[in-house]
C-alpha cells in the first residue's frame, strides 16, 4: 500500500464571484459573512495512490499563533467547527480517482463579530501489516479565514516597517523585514525580493519569501529571505515586494549582508573613531585660538 503523504490531496473548486481574482480565496475559504448567513463550497478530494482508500472528511479547529496558520491535533473542535458540516463525511475511493464533496458553514443568529480559523481535512490511514510495522495517517486540508460582523467586509491591509540584512555563524545571507497587519482580517505572506547596484554594479534575484507567514489582525512579524551564500556584503538596493492575496506593498531600503557579531563589534569602533575626531578637532580650534592670542 501507498503510505506516502502525497497519495491523497484535496482542493477547492470555487470561490466567491466577488474573490475570482483572488489567489488565496482560490486555495483557502476566506469570506465575510453576516450572522444567519450560509454559504456553500465544493471540494475535490483525490486519491493518487495505487489501492483502494477509505478517506474521512471534518472540520477541525485552528488558530494564528507565532506567525503561522496552527493546526490543532485531531478533531478539537472549536466555535466555528460547530458551524460546519461536510457531506459525505467519508469518501471510498478506487486507485487513482476522484469525488467531490461540499463543505456547508451556517453562522448562527448569535454569533459575536470578529474572524475565526478552522480547517476541512480529509483523513486517511493505514493500520500496520506484514510489510510496515507502524502505521500510518495522512490528512491533508482545505483553510478556512471566516470573518463574522454587520455590514461589509473589514480591511485587510500590511506593512513593511524595517528592512535589514544578515549573515549567519555558517556564513549564509538573508533578508529579513518586519511587518505589521493594522487591518481586521488575517495575511498570508509571500513575496519576492530583487537586489540592485551591488559591489561592481551587479544585480541579484528575485529571491523568494520563506513562506508560512500568517499575521493576525493587528499582529506583527518577520519575514526572511533567504539569499545565495556567494552574494558579497554589499551594500545592495533591495527592493522587496510582498503580497496577501489581492493586498500588495513594496518597499526599497539599502542593505548589507554582514554577521550581525561583525556589525555590532563596527559599532564601537565607529563610536570611537568619531570621538577621536571630535576630540582632534577640539585641541585643533584651542591651539588656532592660543596662537591667535599670541600674535596680538
Amino acid at each position: 500500500m501507498d503510505r506516502k503523504p502525497e497519495s491523497i490531496g484535496i482542493r477547492l473548486l470555487e470561490a466567491p464571484v466577488a474573490r475570482r481574482n483572488d489567489p488565496r480565496a482560490r486555495m483557502y475559504i476566506v469570506d465575510h459573512l453576516k450572522p444567519r448567513m450560509t454559504i456553500k463550497r465544493s471540494i475535490e478530494i483525490a486519491n493518487k495512490s495505487s489501492a483502494a482508500r477509505r478517506i474521512d472528511l471534518y472540520p477541525a479547529a485552528a488558530s494564528i499563533k507565532n506567525n503561522g496558520f496552527t493546526f490543532a491535533a485531531k478533531r478539537t473542535p472549536n466555535e466555528l467547527t460547530g458551524w460546519i458540516s461536510v457531506k459525505p463525511a467519508i469518501a471510498v475511493l478506487k486507485p487513482h480517482s476522484k469525488s467531490k464533496a461540499k463543505i456547508t458553514i451556517k453562522v448562527p443568529r448569535t454569533a459575536q463579530a470578529g474572524e475565526r480559523y478552522a480547517v476541512v481535512w480529509a483523513e486517511s490511514g493505514a493500520a500496520a501489516d506484514a510489510t510496515h510495522n507502524i502505521g500510518s495517517i495522512n490528512r491533508v486540508g482545505v483553510r478556512i479565514y471566516l470573518d463574522i460582523g454587520p455590514g461589509g467586509e473589514p480591511l485587510s491591509d500590511f506593512e513593511i516597517e524595517k528592512m535589514k540584512g544578515t549573515r549567519d555563524k555558517q556564513g549564509r545571507p538573508s533578508l529579513v523585514a518586519a511587518v505589521r497587519n493594522p487591518g481586521r482580517r488575517a495575511v498570508d505572506l509571500n513575496g519576492t525580493l530583487d537586489l540592485r547596484d551591488g559591489p561592481g554594479g551587479v544585480s541579484a534575484g528575485p529571491f523568494r519569501a520563506a513562506s508560512g507567514i500568517t499575521l493576525a489582525p493587528h499582529g506583527t512579524g518577520i519575514v526572511t529571505v533567504p539569499l545565495d551564500p556567494r552574494l558579497p556584503d554589499g551594500p545592495w538596493k533591495a527592493k522587496l515586494t510582498l503580497r496577501s492575496g489581492t493586498v500588495e506593498r513594496t518597499s526599497t531600503a539599502t542593505v548589507t549582508l554582514a554577521k550581525e557579531k561583525a556589525a555590532r563589534s563596527r559599532a564601537p569602533l565607529y563610536a570611537a573613531a568619531a570621538a577621536a575626531t571630535a576630540l582632534a578637532a577640539c585641541v585643533l580650534a584651542l591651539v588656532i585660538r592660543r596662537h591667535q592670542r599670541k600674535s596680538r
